[in-house]
């Protein structure tokens, strides 16, 4: 099943979350993927979900990585692909296997601890070397590979690093790129990448484009700590309900 025969209702909803999502993603930075994520799960299963999503996010991706090209710091980028290239493989592949009930209640604690984290973490006191990003693209790139996103745990390591404005987006955005194209790699390869994810994924990414354009027109009209609330209540909502119907 793809995007264009799941019936008109579930459509509307879908192109509606996919651009609201989109849009938060383009004024927060984070918090658009788990918004889609549960919508994805509803409408495709989890199993279906996840790699449509990462199609859908890798075109997102992509282009801001172009925006930003001469700011992307490529030595990050090689230390971060040591470690993400054969997690990821890792991860799609047990993302295959695992059943489809755990998982999807895994996505719901996922998205609950997520919340959670942010409200406790601390201020990172020290600045992670290149080499240390080896590691974290491991941890961070086996995890995605099951759940799909991390981005609202792995930015602060950018941030931390010292990477800030185009430097920032561009190899923050390099880096999910390298976690994707590989996850795609394991997905195919199980034969859960079909031809109607890909279909799904790619005619999301206008959709998702659309929406950073309108966040960053927006960005400087509404509070960022409103947005900021209301993907925390979201994340809250969906974590929940997948939990609920897992």
């Amino acid at each position: 099943m793809d995007i264009f025969s799941i019936g008109i209702i579930p459509l509307v909803i879908l192109v509606i979350t996919a651009f609201a999502a989109s849009t938060v993603a383009g004024v927060t930075g984070f918090g658009g993927a788990a918004i889609l994520l549960p919508v994805l799960v509803a409408v495709f299963g989890v199993r279906d979900a996840i790699p449509i999503l990462t199609v859908a996010q890798l075109i997102g991706n992509a282009s801001r990585v172009w925006f930003n090209r001469k700011e992307v710091v490529w030595p990050l980028i090689r230390w971060f692909s040591l470690g993400a290239i054969p997690l990821a493989l890792v991860g799609g592949l047990l993302f295959t296997q695992a059943p489809l009930p755990l998982l999807t209640r895994f996505v719901g604690v996922f998205l609950l601890l997520m919340v959670l984290w942010r409200h406790l973490r601390k201020k990172p006191v020290y600045r992670p070397t290149l080499k240390s990003f080896a590691f974290i693209g491991a941890g961070f790139s086996f995890l995605s590979a099951l759940v799909g996103s991390v981005g609202p745990i792995l930015a602060p390591f950018f941030l931390a690093y010292g990477l800030v404005r185009g430097a920032y987006i561009g190899t923050e955005a390099m880096s999910t790129v390298v976690m994707h194209v590989t996850k795609l790699v394991a997905y195919g390869g199980a034969a859960v990448l079909t031809g109607a994810s890909v279909v799904t994924g790619l005619a999301l990414g206008p959709i998702m484009l659309a929406g950073s354009y309108t966040g960053k027109r927006i960005v400087e009209r509404l509070p960022e700590r409103l947005f900021i609330i209301l993907i925390e209540l979201v994340l809250l909502i969906s974590g929940l309900t997948l939990l609920v119907t897992g």
